[in-house]
């Protein structure tokens, strides 16, 4: 890893830019656009009223807003929080048979879960002996099938992504710091000649909470909240903390995932699911396209969890205008702002000897086939291999591979 970023407590405006800002409302525009279709989908499969709808959108989206916001204040660097859409895609398959009440009693427990395996820094203990290489390829694991299958944007709408991706390219080329800035204007004014907004009713409203009382029975515990648990420890906070490594940062593991976990066992009752560190999200606001300074970055996270109380607040409108954007805009959107990530974990991941690299393009492999076993994601079992395979091929003690890791990195 290279130097580590450190910011001196400077004023948030001397370090704001466009770009950041630009970067993290991306991060949140990319969510409303895709993965809270997702939540929607699970509300409809739990049978749920328009308000209770309502009020899970709600709690998902003061919850990252918040969060996000006094977590990027307080430590200076960005963090992007995000809803588990890994989660929110379980829950469509086992809420069905399950009362609203009860899911939110396996809602808090598995937050509450969550918060002591931050708090304790168990979590943070258990990723300090994952080698970095394996760690990035995790990361580009993800990371890459986003910038793939935008390809297939071309298909369906040539002139929209083809001006997005030749605007961004040119952008790099002339303006570097607002090269994503550039194409999601281009994006948004092609989508607009050519007609491509999608007609989207307004009619949820997320202006208010309905608090909803905890059901705890053990067909729950297990069915939901264990799977929900080890879904987002593995495939959302693992590659968050990863990422922001990757970037020079070094996160507190037990602040951020114990107090992003907190939050979302106080908002449980409100119908959230579950919030944490952002991954694929996340990556938007992390990378030089934010800010070649990557201490001036945090104005990403600011500018995220603005967008998340702006999106909480004043509800169907916002949200609808999010939803009216093509998913070949989204696909397109995402794949530019995420090039930049991608690389550098690629570069991470395959930097090192032939027993790191088999290690590395295992767990690379594993991300990327998108394999579900028992209910658990791609990233946890790519991790998993990654790791086993480090261990097979490199037969020193486990000590001396963790001082050489440490000896290896430099901080600054």
């Amino acid at each position: 890893m290279g130097d580590a970023i450190v910011n001196p407590r400077s004023s948030v405006l001397r370090d704001f830019s466009i770009s950041a800002v630009v970067a993290g409302f991306l991060s949140a525009l990319i969510n409303f656009a895709g993965p809270f279709l997702i939540v929607l989908e699970a509300a409809r499969a739990a049978g749920l009223t328009e308000m209770e709808t309502a009020s899970w959108v709600w709690a998902l989206s003061i919850g990252n807003g918040v969060c996000g916001i006094g977590l990027s204040l307080f430590t200076r660097i960005p963090v992007i929080v995000a809803w588990s859409t890994p989660g929110a895609a379980l829950l469509i398959a086992s809420l069905g048979g399950f009362s609203f009440a009860e899911a939110v009693g396996a809602f808090l427990v598995a937050s509450v879960a969550a918060a002591v395996v931050g708090y304790t820094g168990w979590f943070g203990w258990l990723l300090d002996r994952v080698p970095g290489p394996v760690l990035q390829a995790l990361l580009a694991g993800i990371l890459l099938p986003f910038v793939v299958t935008a390809a297939g944007s071309f298909a369906s709408a040539p002139l929209i992504a083809g001006s997005i991706v030749v605007v961004f390219f040119v952008g790099k080329r002339f303006f570097d710091r607002y090269a994503v800035l550039t194409a999601l204007v281009v994006g948004i004014a092609m989508t607009w000649v050519t007609g491509s907004f999608d007609a989207v009713s307004p009619s949820l409203a997320l202006g208010g909470p309905v608090f909803t009382m905890p059901a705890f029975t053990p067909a729950a515990l297990v069915s939901i909240a264990l799977p929900l648990f080890i879904v987002s420890m593995a495939s959302q906070n693992a590659p968050g903390l990863t990422l922001l490594r990757s970037q020079g940062y070094e996160p507190n593991d037990r602040l951020l995932v114990g107090v992003i976990s907190t939050a979302s066992a106080v908002l449980a009752p409100f119908g959230c699911h579950g919030i944490n560190l952002g991954a694929i999200t996340a990556a938007i606001a992390l990378g030089p396209d934010a800010h070649q300074d990557g201490a001036r970055r945090y104005i990403a996270g600011l500018s995220g969890g603005l967008t998340y109380l702006l999106a909480g607040s004043f509800g169907g409108v916002l949200v609808a205008g999010f939803r009216s954007i093509p998913s070949e805009s989204v696909s397109a959107l995402a794949a530019v702002a995420l090039l930049g990530s991608t690389l550098t974990a690629l570069k991470g991941a395959m930097g090192g000897d032939s027993r790191t690299g088999f290690a590395a393009l295992t767990c690379l492999s594993v991300t990327m086939s998108g394999v579900v076993l028992f209910s658990v994601g791609a990233a946890f079992w790519g991790l998993i291999a990654g790791s086993a395979v480090y261990l097979l091929l490199d037969p020193r003690p486990f000590r001396a591979r963790v001082e050489k890791r440490r000896g290896d990195a430099v901080v600054k």
